[in-house]
């Protein structure tokens, strides 16, 4: 019944029907009126708005708000192609593809997809609600030449999946089958978007995550689309102003309890324990990412203390270079030349002196095309 009212602690996950010589699983629909009795997930809930509060005010003071998510980004690019097994590294991801290994290439790419999916999908918010539409064009981005970019990019699968094992039969959990795929995320937009009903936008996007991941609706690239959907829908309602929140490294450090609990919700219809899980997730990573926030104007203010008594007649390059930096990590020679209006061998100088102090670090290894890592700032994202 339409807007009928869901008791969490009640939740009854869905069932399991027949396939051909397999039982997948069916969730239920999720467009409800949420109530619950357990006082310890309105504790967490309190605390959560809270710390994403703290997150909000801190992203006001920062130099380079852009630089912040630019880096918060890569990172959760970084853990989330993580946790579909892919390898790179923070500062391996900022470099020009050029600069990278032929081996470790198609890794940079799958990262650097995910960084263009994020921020084109922040951009269409401005155009378009948090829709199916916007999550197909997110994951045709995602998928764009890369490992199962032939497994319908930016389209829902027509056939059925599963996940864990080599075939159906070693399955660890199999989604629902292709015909279900349409109406079930009919479903999730509709409760991401039903003003009928009021459930607080923390509980809605942790039912919507578990509900997405669930269904699984693409052939590949399902986990990082999740994961992706969560700092997009807290933008779309204005609960933060920037997408300043990713649970990626949470789900990675926990990766464990996270498929657990996900899988516990369809198994024994634990949808508590999940929203308890997602809720600490959400205070864990925003009470980080303000400290991080706090680290970067500490840093800054050290840095500017350091030019200006430590380098001498460079003072004033010394300057704009450091500005720059807060703005842009990743800087070669010739960058220095321009940004600071120097001749080839002062802009070396100038470098030199930002290395001995380890501002900057050479990160390839090339001696006549250098690039180098502000390495103070990235590794507070490390």
């Amino acid at each position: 019944m339409k807007n009928s009212r869901q008791s969490i602690e009640k939740f009854k996950a869905g069932h399991f029907e027949k396939g051909m010589n397999y039982k997948y699983f069916v969730p239920s629909n999720i467009n409800h009126f949420w109530v619950w009795e357990d006082g310890t997930i309105n504790a967490l809930l309190e605390k959560a708005y809270v710390k994403l509060g703290e997150l909000n005010s801190y992203a006001r003071l920062v130099p380079s708000t852009d630089l912040y998510i630019q880096l918060h980004v890569t990172k959760e690019a970084v853990e989330s192609s993580k946790i579909e097994g892919t390898r790179t590294q923070i500062d391996e991801a900022l470099l020009p593809e050029d600069e990278i290994q032929p081996e470790r290439r198609s890794d940079w790419i799958e990262v650097n997809n995910y960084v263009r999916a994020l921020y084109g999908a922040v951009r269409q918010l401005d155009k378009l609600p948090l829709s199916s539409r916007l999550l197909c064009q997110a994951h045709k981005i995602l998928m764009n030449g890369v490992r199962g970019n032939n497994k319908l990019p930016g389209e829902y699968r027509t056939s059925q999946n599963w996940i864990g094992g080599a075939t159906l039969s070693e399955a660890v959990f199999i989604p629902p089958a292709a015909h279900y795929v349409h109406p079930l995320i009919g479903d999730l937009e509709n409760f991401l978007h039903n003003d009928d009903v009021e459930v607080p936008a923390l509980i809605r996007i942790g039912i919507a995550h578990y509900q997405y991941e669930t269904i699984h609706p693409f052939l590949d690239g399902n986990g990082r689309i999740g994961r992706l959907l969560i700092p997009l829908f807290l933008i779309s309602t204005g609960i933060l102003k920037k997408p300043l929140l990713y649970l990626s490294v949470y789900f990675e450090k926990n990766r464990s309890l996270y498929y657990e609990n996900l899988r516990r919700v369809s198994e024994r219809n634990e949808l508590v324990n999940w929203l308890k899980f997602f809720l600490t997730g959400v205070i864990e990573t925003a009470t980080n990412g303000a400290k991080t926030l706090d680290a970067v104007l500490e840093l800054k203010v050290g840095l500017e203390k350091e030019i200006l008594t430590d380098i001498g007649r460079r003072q004033a390059s010394g300057q704009k270079l450091l500005e720059h930096l807060f703005h842009n990590p990743v800087i070669n020679i010739k960058k220095v030349e321009e940004v600071c209006q120097l001749s080839t061998k002062a802009a070396n100088d100038l470098v030199r002196i930002f290395e001995e102090r380890k501002w900057l670090v050479q990160e390839n290894s090339s001696v006549r095309f250098r690039w180098f890592v502000f390495e103070p700032y990235i590794s507070l994202f490390k």
